[in-house]
């Protein structure tokens, strides 16, 4: 099965770190299958005092968390670790982005926009393959 490509957007400790582990994370937009082997880019949240797109890297390992027993509605959630491959060379980050929001253009800073800022919440999302195409730019 050929691999898919995710992104993450969570608060990062060290930007230049070769190994990064992400426990626990929220998933949206298909990000609950993510899995070893898997592309993932790395954006230091805004919220977190981030710049935006720092990395890209391989996952490692993905283990699904399992749902608490009695609650109703649970966003799926996974921990991660990522082997860095490339540190971002290119500024891209919510003010890039921000300016991109007719939500039916196409356009793969659209998606991202859409996926990580209408709502601020860290999270792991699926990418489209154009979307990924746009970030490999920034490496």
């Amino acid at each position: 099965m050929e691999s898919m490509m995710f992104a993450i957007k969570v608060e990062v400790g060290n930007l230049r770190a070769e190994t990064l582990a992400f426990n626990g994370q929220k998933t949206m937009y298909g990000g609950k299958h993510i899995a070893k082997g898997d592309t993932i880019f790395v954006f230091a949240s805004e919220n977190e005092g981030g710049p935006g797109l720092v990395a890209s890297g391989l996952v490692t390992s993905a283990k699904a968390i399992t749902k608490k027993r009695g609650v109703a509605r649970q966003t799926p959630r996974v921990s991660i670790t990522i082997r860095r491959t490339a540190l971002a060379k290119l500024r891209l980050g919510r003010s890039e982005l921000k300016r991109f929001c007719d939500w039916n253009d196409d356009r793969p800073e659209t998606e991202l926009n859409f996926k990580f800022y209408r709502q601020a919440t860290n999270k792991i999302v699926g990418i489209s393959d154009k979307a990924a195409a746009f970030l490999r730019g920034f490496f």
